[in-house]
């Protein structure tokens, strides 16, 4: 493989390209979702996806030594595809090019989604360590709700209910993200909230939080919830009772793990059909 091929594998693998779809995916299916053209729909992908890159990379480039110490495996650090400088590098100029992007869809939208960033990189730099490391996820995943509704003409503001159900998301999300490194983390140094609440009950809050999401999103706006609503809601609890079982029976299993995705990604399925009523 020549330095090339082998530096753009490893800052593939180091952007967390499953985050970086997921939520760039999010942002452009609610645009279009709430109505948006086209051209505007592009814009915020590609200011979610540069502001996404930004914060994958610079987190393996701030935890370059920390997975080097434990041998993580999977990261292209340890796997000897790129270097600290590299991500670096590639974090700012990603920062670089999502600022003018994010202004780009107005100075109010621009705002919000750049402080949604700097939000996400404040968890990076210092909040993962402390028991406020869920707070950039919740922070950050309502605010990317009001970046999209704001880029709208007449700069609507998203639906509480949309807010609120996108932050439990962020919550959710991180206590889930962090269940298969917990005893790698815990060993560098890393003391989270779910570090501190320990593998059994950090399954639990994330499921609570991520069926809580979603039952928001199905049940708080105006009128009878569709029977796709309805599906989805139903859909959560019965993943995130099978994942709090599996946790109290196998402690190591991977299932809560599983289970706790897969109701993330009802939620964002759930958030994006009600689309059209978050900018109400």
């Amino acid at each position: 493989m020549s330095w090339s091929s082998r530096v753009l594998r490893g800052l593939v693998l180091a952007c967390h390209p499953g985050p970086v779809v997921v939520v760039t995916g999010l942002a452009a299916a609610l645009a279009a979702g709430i109505g948006a053209v086209p051209a505007t729909t592009l814009l915020i992908a590609a200011a979610v996806l540069t502001g996404q890159l930004s914060v994958g990379w610079s987190n393996d480039w701030l935890d370059a030594s920390r997975d080097l110490a434990v041998a993580r495996p999977g990261k292209p650090v340890v796997a000897g595809l790129l270097d600290a400088r590299a991500l670096r590098t590639a974090a700012l100029a990603a920062v670089a090019a999502c600022v003018p992007l994010s202004l780009a869809t107005g100075w109010l939208p621009g705002t919000v989604h750049l402080v949604a960033v700097a939000s996400a990189w404040a968890y990076n730099l210092v909040l993962k360590r402390t028991v406020l490391s869920w707070l950039p996820y919740a922070v950050s995943f309502g605010l990317l709700v009001q970046f999209v509704t704001l880029a709208q003409p007449g700069r609507p503001v998203a639906a509480w209910w949309a807010t609120a159900g996108a932050s439990l998301l962020g919550f959710g999300a991180h206590a889930a993200n962090v269940l298969p490194d917990l005893e790698d983390d815990a060993a560098t140094g890393v003391s989270g909230l779910p570090h501190r609440l320990g593998r059994e009950r950090t399954t639990l809050v994330a499921l609570g939080a991520l069926v809580a999401a979603v039952g928001l999103v199905v049940l708080a706006p105006a009128g009878q919830p569709a029977p796709a609503a309805w599906a989805g809601g139903g859909a959560a609890v019965a993943l995130a009772g099978v994942g709090a079982v599996a946790s109290r029976t196998d402690p190591r299993s991977r299932l809560p793990f599983t289970a706790a995705m897969a109701v993330a990604v009802v939620c964002v399925v759930v958030l994006v059909l009600a689309g059209p009523a978050i900018a109400r």
